[in-house]
């Protein structure tokens, strides 16, 4: 991705890009019910990798399965690219892990970005003292043979009610996770960077006691022209 867009995801909150999706019609692009394993107080960014699990059928998914080095799981930790999020489609169910803390510690000394499931992860608690962001639903102890067999890799999936294709820009924050189509990531990252510059004025004024009426939205002129003094005065 454009290392410039990067930088500027890295500072804009998953809120903001809501709401410069919601301009262009996009509504559902927020991952449902995923959360951070631990807060890492700053943004995860990179192109989407994928992983689909499907449903495990005992015949298929004895433990001996990983003694494959192609095992879907094992190969897609091995061959994520640099910088990129290993984004994962466990059906929306936590009751088997996608994953535990030796893969993800591999994937995070092979330069992944972030790594997240809209299942569980088990040891969630190793996992959220990791310096990667990992988000995932809940923990769960189960191994993913339990109930997921992998079966796909770097193919469009659904990940929490999210169609996610290879190549989308994954953001996460301390709140949640979002996915934005490549094609119009550099004009999202552009306008979320003006709304946080905007919306941190605003932050400013709303603390100093002024309404938000007129401010927020932009709807008086006079709000505008104090903005625009402020973001000189800012550096922004």
């Amino acid at each position: 991705m454009n290392p410039a867009t990067r930088d500027k995801l890295m500072g804009v909150s998953v809120a903001t890009l809501c709401s410069a999706l919601y301009k262009r019609g996009l509504r559902n692009q927020t991952i449902q019910d995923v959360r951070p394993v631990k807060p890492k107080g700053r943004n995860m960014v990179g192109p989407a990798f994928t992983l689909r699990y499907m449903p495990a059928r005992e015949d298929r998914n004895p433990m001996t399965v990983f003694r494959n080095p192609q095992h879907p799981q094992r190969h897609a930790i091995e061959t994520c690219p640099q910088g990129h999020v290993l984004v994962m489609d466990s059906r929306k169910d936590a009751r088997a892990a996608s994953a535990g803390d030796i893969l993800i510690t591999r994937l995070m000394v092979r330069g992944g970005a972030g790594v997240v499931t809209d299942g569980g992860f088990r040891d969630a608690m190793v996992i959220g003292e990791l310096d990667i962001p990992a988000y995932h639903h809940r923990p769960s102890s189960p191994t993913n043979l339990t109930l997921h067999e992998a079966i796909d890799i770097n193919v469009p999936i659904g990940c929490g009610d999210v169609a996610v294709f290879p190549g989308d820009i994954v953001v996460g924050d301390d709140d949640s996770v979002i996915i934005i189509p490549l094609e119009i990531a550099d004009d999202i990252a552009d306008e979320a960077v003006e709304m946080t510059t905007y919306e941190d004025f605003v932050a400013e004024r709303v603390k100093a006691g002024h309404t938000i009426i007129g401010l927020y939205p932009a709807t008086d002129e006079n709000n505008l022209s104090i903005f625009a003094e402020w973001r000189k005065a800012n550096g922004r």
